[in-house]
């Protein structure tokens, strides 16, 4: 079934865990996202990137998406994950998807904030949701190793900063940063859980974890705890689904059928993001 994403983060709040939002840039990594909420009864967050146009056009797999969500079982809200531009925000609103980020971390405070202020009301027509960022995470959803792994602090989200934003532009959610980046970790991140508590406390509204591939199942629910309701995830399944694909050709001999490639790396894909649904609902 097809809801906002402020019906998520108020079952999520109802229930004090987290909902997993799944980047999905194929339709094995939809399908095993969509399947594994089922088997767990979970509510589940699907997202495309506008990062990931490289891989496959929003116009291909967003339509899927909506139509795939609205014939699930569970309840499933389909969001845009870090739309930098406004018409592309609306291309998504416009194909049916029940959410949108509008990302303008990059631009000054009141940059922001204007165009923040347009995409919340352009959602309104909609009856859709709006996730927006200040901070910066780092790197791009699918992007190197970076500097050992961290944030920069200086990055990290100003907690009376997230208060006006947040009173400004009435989002829905917001991205904060702490210590978590996206893409692969070359060691453990050390996350500030202070600024949570304090982003919590000031702003009153859902927080948002980019770049949570990685953390630590102690870090995440502590994360939680303190605030996080909404957990982005991407790279550590795309690559649990790589290298599957990867061993699987390994012990073949003989050909290999893409269909097989396919598969493998679904069912891969589909295992890994039930351990974080699990980790994320506290089972």
């Amino acid at each position: 079934m097809l809801v906002s994403m402020k019906r998520i983060l108020e079952y999520a709040e109802a229930h004090d865990q987290a909902i997993g939002a799944f980047n999905v840039s194929t339709l094995e990594g939809l399908m095993g996202t969509l399947e594994a909420a089922e088997e767990l009864h979970q509510p589940v967050i699907i997202q495309f990137a506008q990062v990931h146009e490289s891989i496959i056009s929003v116009d291909v797999l967003g339509p899927v998406m909506v139509m795939m969500a609205e014939k699930s079982t569970v309840p499933v809200c389909v969001h845009l994950d870090h739309g930098e531009d406004l018409d592309y925000l609306k291309k998504a609103l416009d194909m049916g998807f029940t959410s949108i980020m509008y990302d303008g971390s990059v631009l000054d405070f009141e940059k922001n904030v204007a165009n923040t202020c347009i995409a919340v009301e352009m959602a309104e027509a909609y009856g859709a949701s709006v996730e927006a960022e200040i901070g910066c995470m780092g790197r791009e959803e699918f992007g190197s190793v970076g500097e050992e792994g961290e944030a920069v602090q200086s990055m990290y989200t100003n907690p009376e900063e997230a208060r006006e934003f947040v009173a400004r532009t009435d989002v829905d959610a917001l991205a904060c940063s702490f210590g978590t980046v996206h893409g692969l970790y070359l060691t453990q991140p050390k996350l500030d859980f202070g600024i949570i508590s304090s982003i919590r406390e000031k702003a009153q509204i859902p927080i948002v974890m980019h770049g949570g591939s990685g953390v630590s199942a102690p870090d995440f629910r502590e994360c939680i705890k303190r605030g996080v309701r909404k957990i982005n995830y991407y790279t550590y399944a795309a690559k649990a689904g790589g290298e599957a694909v990867k061993a699987q050709c390994g012990k073949e001999d003989d050909v290999v059928y893409f269909h097989d490639v396919a598969t493998w790396g679904r069912e891969a894909m589909k295992a890994d993001v039930m351990t974080a649904m699990k980790v994320f609902s506290g089972k």
